[in-house]
């Protein structure tokens, strides 16, 4: 089996520094559906799907344990479907599993089901989450901009308040699939991840399969994960997260109209941001 080893475990972690001042960085080779399959087996088999859809860009599902939980909707569906659209009923552990599929619009049904489960308040409570001080996304960065002053900064995926909110950074580096101006493409990431100081992946990364590889490229970085498609798991730590947040629905009765933008508040007003850091 392959070993996982986080990167201050790595043999060769005195070498890191070096190697990416030459641009090069010592990667292990590992099992990346392990990231998925360790997440999905902790799931309650019993545990039900009560409610799924999709609103906005959001895949969402409530479940049987009044949890919610989202994922980014990705309309990549090259792959024919195998979940019905309707997965009430079914196991969340079954659904969950889906987010290993290669069709993203249903793997983001998978995540959202995933993300149910973890984003419970009280297991993510338990799990060493706390409630972030502000509750609006676009102040994700904003507790950083000291930390990642005269640093080298990689985003994967577009946020446009990053700029703002890391204005002392020596580079800010954009990776996109989907690019704008000023923006590298994703496949950039192999050769500026292994460079960078810091470096931020939006949960997203978790629909198309491009987590774990991401986080492997940055085993010399401070990483954080971060968006509402993420799990609030821990675990996470062990394949190289240090930090983490994510979404916590505290009013399920609330979430699917909020979701819709029936309530001013948004996303907001049936939950909270969370955030976990390592260490």
């Amino acid at each position: 089996s392959w070993n996982v080893r986080r990167r201050d475990c790595h043999p060769c972690c005195h070498l890191h520094g070096a190697y990416r001042n030459l641009g090069f960085a010592m990667l292990d080779m590992w099992n990346p559906w392990e990231i998925y399959d360790r997440l999905i087996e902790q799931i309650d088999p019993s545990v039900r799907v009560s409610a799924c859809g999709r609103a906005g860009k959001w895949a969402f599902v409530e479940n049987s344990e009044a949890g919610a939980g989202m994922a980014f909707h990705m309309p990549v569906e090259s792959v024919p479907r195998s979940l019905p659209e309707d997965v009430a009923g079914l196991s969340l552990r079954e659904v969950a599993a889906f987010a290993k599929s290669w069709n993203f619009a249903e793997a983001a049904l998978g995540m959202a089901a995933l993300n149910s489960w973890y984003a419970l308040p009280s297991r993510a409570e338990a799990a060493g989450f706390e409630p972030c001080e502000v509750n609006n996304w676009q102040n994700l960065f904003d507790p950083w901009a000291k930390e990642t002053a005269g640093k080298r900064v990689a985003v994967i995926g577009h946020f446009p308040f990053a700029p703002a909110a890391l204005p002392a950074v020596s580079e800010l580096i954009v990776l996109e699939r989907n690019t704008l101006p000023g923006d590298l493409p994703d496949s950039a990431a192999e050769y500026v991840l292994p460079t960078c100081d810091y470096v931020f992946i939006t949960g997203s990364a978790f629909v198309n399969k491009t987590m774990p590889r991401l986080l492997e490229l940055s085993r010399g970085a401070r990483t954080i994960i971060v968006g509402p498609s993420s799990p609030a798991a821990p675990m996470l730590a062990e394949y190289g997260m240090d930090s983490l947040t994510t979404f916590s629905v505290t009013d399920v009765a609330s979430f699917q109209p909020a979701l819709s933008g029936h309530l001013l508040g948004g996303m907001y007003e049936a939950g909270r941001r969370i955030e976990f850091h390592a260490h």
